[in-house]
């Protein structure tokens, strides 16, 4: 997204955040485009340069003490230049009244003053909480999505490859659906992927032959989940004799999703081959890689020991 309107974010966080509107209703349209909040205790002794655009601003205690050090020409002057500045808003914590003249700048500018209960501390938990996930980049893929022993397996290929097969074998064995054909994919800081199935398919699993069925009246509430981190993916490719397939697995392979690399296998599909039984192997073994385990590496490790064992005793270079 590439913002949301002081107006969503106040109706959405009016209770929670105990929200109210002192001055400036007219500017509610005002764009939020990042998750951060800003302190503009920079802003109000002079300094502009640092003060970004489209970012909430929070007036806490230590802001409004310092603007009653300041000559009063000098206050209502600074508040003026940040009310004109293109910020999204201005909340000011723990039930503070407003210096008089700051109503005033932000009715005339349409900037939105609010005011909250809460502490700064409490406060910025909340704002940055759920501006993160309203903000959080977002996409649609199409593949399928399962939970594999805890691990998500986000599983791609051309159409009619079996994907959906495939995810059917795993929630058969009791692993767990999230989303067939199409998966939201929603980037978290810093650098997680969270997959789920659009609102419409929810639940819902094409297979060739047999059309729509529903995972959850099928197999019971315990096979699905509503979202998973998307920590492997697993691309179903024809199987061409032709083709190399890495059969060491000493390559690791990744695949970008909103710039975010993900490890990433690639798996031939011929009749014959259990791929269920493949994926489930797949996921424990990534989930070893995780803890430190790589068994091609080990295998390579220990032959190279064994060669250079053997050239030393012969003292010759092995061939």
């Amino acid at each position: 997204m590439t913002g949301i309107p002081v107006r969503t974010f106040f109706e959405h966080n009016r209770e929670d955040l105990g929200l109210e509107i002192i001055a400036g209703s007219e500017g509610l349209g005002r764009n939020i485009a990042a998750p951060r909040i800003q302190k503009p205790g920079l802003a109000l002794a002079g300094f502009l340069d640092q003060l970004q655009e489209e970012r909430i601003q929070i007036l806490g205690e230590t802001e409004l003490s310092y603007l009653k050090t300041l000559d009063p020409s000098v206050a209502e002057k600074r508040l003026e230049v940040l009310a004109s500045t293109a910020i999204s808003s201005l909340i000011l914590t723990r039930s503070q009244d407003p210096p008089p003249m700051l109503p005033v700048f932000c009715d005339r500018f349409n900037l939105p003053l609010l005011r909250s209960p809460h502490s700064s501390s409490t406060l910025i938990r909340g704002i940055v909480g759920y501006l993160e996930e309203v903000l959080a980049p977002e996409i649609c893929h199409h593949g399928c999505l399962v939970d594999v022993f805890g691990a998500g397996i986000f599983i791609i290929g051309e159409s009619g490859i079996g994907k959906s097969e495939c995810a059917l074998g795993l929630i058969e064995r009791g692993h767990r659906f999230i989303a067939d054909d199409m998966v939201v994919i929603r980037k978290k800081i810093p650098g997680i992927l969270i997959g789920r199935a659009p609102d419409l398919l929810r639940n819902h699993m094409e297979i060739r032959g047999l059309g729509i069925i529903n995972i959850k009246d099928l197999f019971g509430v315990s096979s699905i989940r509503a979202g998973q981190k998307i920590d492997l993916v697993v691309e179903l490719v024809p199987w061409q004799p032709e083709t190399k397939v890495d059969r060491l697995g000493l390559d690791e392979r990744t695949y970008s999703i909103l710039d975010v690399e993900v490890s990433r296998l690639e798996i031939p599909v011929r009749p014959g081959r259990d791929l269920a039984l493949i994926l489930e192997v797949a996921a424990r073994n990534h989930l070893l890689k995780k803890m430190g385990f790589y068994a091609a590496r080990e295998m390579h490790r220990n032959l190279s020991d064994l060669l250079a064992a053997g050239e030393k005793a012969s003292g010759e270079p092995s061939r």
